[in-house]
């Protein structure tokens, strides 16, 4: 006969006989179980302040836990979950992914634990991990983020409540990554519902050459760019031109408030794994540069369902997102694009 795992009202009822100096045998024989069953049961599931029943529940249902993630981490799921890795998901991401596939379900703590196995072992999994340092943050500072200098900059107050609210594509975030010691900048751009993003190298942030590689960028889009929210940065002085090549609104985050652009900042944290904060980017190509945003472009986010934005882009508009890519786009003959080389 298979054995009978104990039930929470059972532990509560050996924890009340326990205290009261009932034998093991008695116990058993009241509950109907064999004396190794309570045996097996108080040796495995009592603390340092004796048998009780909560705990010996949750001790057990720790034991089970593990036990279900080793059946799950098969070698096939593993391989899944290395290939994963080495495209520099997350163990969320991977664990989402897998789930909206329909493959297994699996909590991304047991993805951690299998990583930090392999690490233990000598493997190197862990190095696809992003955040192995401090989290990058964007520093503000008066001279950078004040409103002086930008002509008639409009206020993110004044954004219409589609764009807050994100229930159209075609609301964009925008700023730049700065190469250390301001040698060089990535301009980049994210769509706020489909979180698709757009990056290009420039050699410095001036604000023509931003202008330039924005409307370059967004131009194959254009029927889908409404708005453009940017930070407060001077290399954006030009907002007006961009909002005529590109027939769309542009506004301003205030001050300080990151969060408006929260999505911006966070994808510029995920873009800085490649390319580091102590990093020059005046040397950065445009197929490296292209190369990181698809690998952004192709995780699967959470705040979309574990779809991709790509797929999220195409799901929403029909847009196949890799017609787009500024890489294949390169040597196309635009005016002003010799700004950005």
């Amino acid at each position: 006969m298979a054995y009978k795992q104990l039930s929470l009202a059972e532990r509560h009822y050996i924890e009340i006989e326990r205290k009261m100096g009932r034998s093991q045998n008695k116990i058993a024989q009241s509950l109907q179980r064999s004396q190794s069953s309570i045996s097996r049961e108080l040796r495995r599931n009592k603390g340092q302040r004796g048998y009780r029943h909560k705990q010996a529940q949750s001790f057990t249902d720790a034991r089970h836990m593990d036990k279900a993630k080793h059946m799950k981490l098969t070698d096939g799921i593993k391989r899944l979950i290395n290939g994963y890795l080495k495209q520099d998901w997350s163990p969320e991401q991977i664990a989402g992914r897998l789930r909206y596939e329909g493959i297994v379900h699996l909590h991304h703590e047991s993805i951690y634990q299998y990583i930090l196995k392999d690490k233990q072992s000598g493997g190197a999994l862990y190095k696809h991990l992003r955040h192995q340092g401090k989290p990058y943050r964007k520093r503000y500072g008066a001279s950078r983020n004040n409103r002086h200098g930008i002509p008639n900059r409009v206020d993110i107050d004044n954004r219409p409540e589609v764009a807050n609210n994100r229930e159209r594509v075609g609301d964009w975030e925008a700023d730049t990554i700065i190469g250390k010691n301001h040698k060089g900048a990535i301009v980049t751009i994210d769509e706020r519902k489909s979180k698709f993003r757009l990056a290009y190298p420039l050699g410095s942030k001036h604000a023509d050459k931003v202008a330039t590689a924005i409307t370059w960028l967004l131009n194959p889009l254009k029927h889908i760019v409404h708005t453009i929210t940017f930070d407060n940065g001077k290399e954006f002085a030009t907002h007006e031109e961009i909002a005529k090549e590109l027939d769309c609104s542009t506004y301003f985050a205030k001050p300080y408030h990151s969060w408006e652009r929260g999505q911006n900042e966070n994808a510029n944290g995920l873009l800085r794994q490649y390319f580091p904060k102590g990093m020059q980017l005046n040397n950065v190509s445009l197929e490296a540069v292209t190369l990181a945003v698809d690998r952004l472009n192709s995780r699967p986010r959470k705040c979309l369902g574990y779809k991709t934005p790509c797929e999220a882009l195409f799901e929403l508009t029909g847009i196949n997102a890799t017609l787009f890519s500024p890489f294949l786009r390169k040597g196309e003959n635009l005016a002003g694009y010799a700004l950005m080389t």
